[in-house]
């Protein structure tokens, strides 16, 4: 496992997402009937194949590119939906994700942010009090009870949003200090590979938050 094989592998993904997500965002202005379909295949597999590229990492060769496909599906869908309902908020949410990542690249390259184990702990407890935050949301959005404010356009929402958009981006420092010391410690070859995953999962939450970010800003104006 090299850096420079895991970055290779990265824009491979990365590639895969953006044709999945371009070919989804063009039904959406052509109408397609299959556009619905193709964002809950791209949720639904994306999700499935995570998982599987979780507990079976050797397989993240082949496992790897078919998440970033999949998950372009997912994201060309909302995309699309968001910039018809506000103009331009998909190239800033783009500007926005892709700036964060050289931010924090350069941060933790040059030693401004240090991966500490403490700061792994806080990073990592945070990231879980807001999958069970989304998870309570999911459960009893089923009963029709919804949890107030966090996700409305409010001061409360907005302020949640942003809390959520700093961790996803300091999950990224957890991405770049995995990816060191598996180069470092000589990790296999296909490691580049579930590294590369490991990044990007942490991208598109990064990318869909900071689109539901200015989506609540934008429906303050």
């Amino acid at each position: 496992m090299t850096i420079q094989g895991t970055v290779n592998k990265t824009l491979i993904i990365l590639l895969f997402l953006m044709l999945g997500a371009i070919w989804v965002w063009d039904m959406f202005y052509n109408q397609n009937p299959l556009f619905y379909p193709m964002i809950i295949l791209g949720l639904i597999g994306g999700l499935v194949v995570a998982i599987v590229t979780i507990f079976k990492k050797e397989w993240s060769p082949f496992t790897a590119p078919v998440y970033g496909l999949l998950e372009g599906l997912m994201l060309g869908g909302i995309s699309s939906i968001f910039e018809a309902m506000y103009p331009g908020i998909v190239i800033q949410a783009v500007a926005l994700t892709f700036g964060t990542l050289f931010a924090l690249l350069f941060a933790y390259k040059s030693r401004l942010i240090k991966a500490t184990e403490n700061f792994k702990l806080g990073v990592a407890a945070a990231t879980g009090a807001i999958f069970m935050i989304y998870l309570a949301t999911i459960v009893l959005g089923m009963f029709g009870v919804g949890i107030p404010f966090i996700h409305e356009s409010g001061l409360i929402g907005i302020g949640f949003s942003l809390f959520v958009v700093t961790i996803a981006a300091l999950n990224l420092v957890l991405d770049f200090d995995f990816i060191e010391t598996g180069a470092e410690s000589g990790a296999p070859k296909f490691m580049e590979w579930y590294a590369a995953f490991g990044l990007m999962v942490t991208l598109v939450w990064l990318y869909i938050e900071i689109l539901r970010l200015l989506s609540k800003l934008r429906s303050r104006n």
